[in-house]
């Protein structure tokens, strides 16, 4: 008697949820091909703040999904002890700008049992010296002592080894990858130079391409993905650890003593071109060096060492969205912002659906059925997304 074959599964994107969900499928013992476009981590997870937090007022089953997601990351960091190096619980500080208040936000943090300490200037520079602590809101700050970051590009190589490992194959450079449609059924992938590769179940998870994919097979996502950018900084010293969300500047610290930075009025200055290219100011690096200085202790002179710009996933409705896509059968996507908080615990879940065929109750919130899905399947193969380039007007050239 033959041994029943393993189910194929074809993931799309090798950021960090289609990593995470191929390494999980592997692990569950898939047969699993992870196809990308270029290379892992070269689109939003290689330019990502990457704050791991379930910082600020959101629904329930949002706030839930997130403090799991960074219970995940507390076993990874047990199971690899060399995380060490990527992965930090080290804190963040954030505080309101000249005419707001984050004591409701601290309320309600407090009132939901999260881990929020409020501090005045005084108590800034004795907990976290790396801030410069007259920069801080007069009112003050709130410190949220669990929360940290991760350098997604680290864990993806690890989460990748693990996939390999247990005989997941990976494509790199496949071009524009597409879901393979036929008769309403999704069954497999078409790489770019037009090959096929059949699969019994595909995974969809590139990022802010996802909805121009879904759409040219008929599916609608409610889209509010923007260009965005961030500027990484020549190493400073003394090395940061407390990440940092002020109201003109977010800085995360990276394993080698580089700072990554941006902000939402940053982002808001990107021109983009009628071929899609981004260009970034001058002005605005420039701003986002000057308002980093300013919030670190000693205000110490940083310089850029590149930008990355390109698209920052966001649903329309801010949340995920997440699972099955009614409309086909056998294709699952991850569609996100916060894609480093939520990346390990999405691709356990979205893994474990897969493989089970059994819907998860802590999905059902974030699924596309939240939405009204009115448009019939496109022709069969006929998906595709045009890829966003980043220019920016500083000798660095963007990744």
């Amino acid at each position: 008697m033959t041994s029943p074959q393993p189910l194929h599964v074809a993931v799309i994107g090798a950021g960090i949820l289609g990593t995470s969900t191929a390494a999980h499928l592997a692990r569950g013992g898939a047969r699993v091909t992870l196809v990308t476009q270029g290379k892992p981590a070269d689109g939003a997870s290689g330019r990502s703040i990457a704050w791991l937090n379930s910082s600020g007022a959101r629904s329930a089953e949002y706030r839930y999904l997130r403090l799991i997601g960074l219970d995940r990351y507390r076993t990874w960091r047990e199971r690899h002890p060399e995380s060490s190096a990527y992965l930090r619980f080290d804190g963040a500080l954030k505080w309101a700008g000249e005419d707001e208040s984050f004591r409701d936000t601290f309320a309600y943090e407090r009132a939901g049992g999260y881990d929020s300490v409020w501090l005045d200037r005084e108590q800034v520079a004795a907990l976290t010296p790396d801030v410069n602590a007259e920069a801080v809101a007069s009112e003050g700050a709130i410190y949220n002592r669990g929360e940290g970051w991760v350098n997604l590009p680290d864990l993806i190589a690890a989460l990748l080894a693990e996939a390999v490992a247990d005989g997941a194959e990976v494509i790199e450079d496949a071009g524009d990858v597409r879901v393979d449609v036929q008769d309403g059924t999704a069954v497999g992938v078409i790489l770019g130079n037009g090959a096929r590769l059949a699969a019994d179940r595909v995974v969809l998870a590139t990022g802010g391409h996802v909805p121009a994919q879904l759409a040219a097979l008929g599916v609608h996502v409610p889209d509010a993905t923007p260009a965005a950018f961030v500027v990484v900084t020549e190493p400073v010293e003394p090395r940061v650890r407390t990440v940092l969300n002020t109201p003109r500047v977010a800085v995360r610290p990276m394993p080698d003593g580089r700072l990554v930075l941006d902000a939402d009025w940053a982002e808001k200055s990107i021109v983009v071109g009628e071929d899609g290219a981004l260009t970034v100011p001058e002005a605005s690096v420039r701003g986002l060096l000057e308002e980093a200085s300013r919030v670190l202790a000693g205000n110490p002179t940083l310089v850029a060492e590149r930008v990355a710009a390109g698209l920052k996933p966001i649903p329309g409705d801010g949340e995920p969205v997440v699972g099955s896509v009614p409309a086909i059968a056998g294709l699952s996507m991850l569609f996100t912002h916060s894609g480093a908080t939520l990346g390990l615990i999405l691709g356990e879940l979205v893994a474990e659906e897969v493989l089970t065929g059994r819907p998860s109750p802590v999905l059902d919130a974030f699924r596309l059925s939240r939405f009204d899905q009115d448009a019939a399947p496109a022709e069969v193969g006929t998906g595709a997304w045009a890829p966003v380039t980043a220019a920016a007007d500083i000798s660095s050239a963007p990744s």
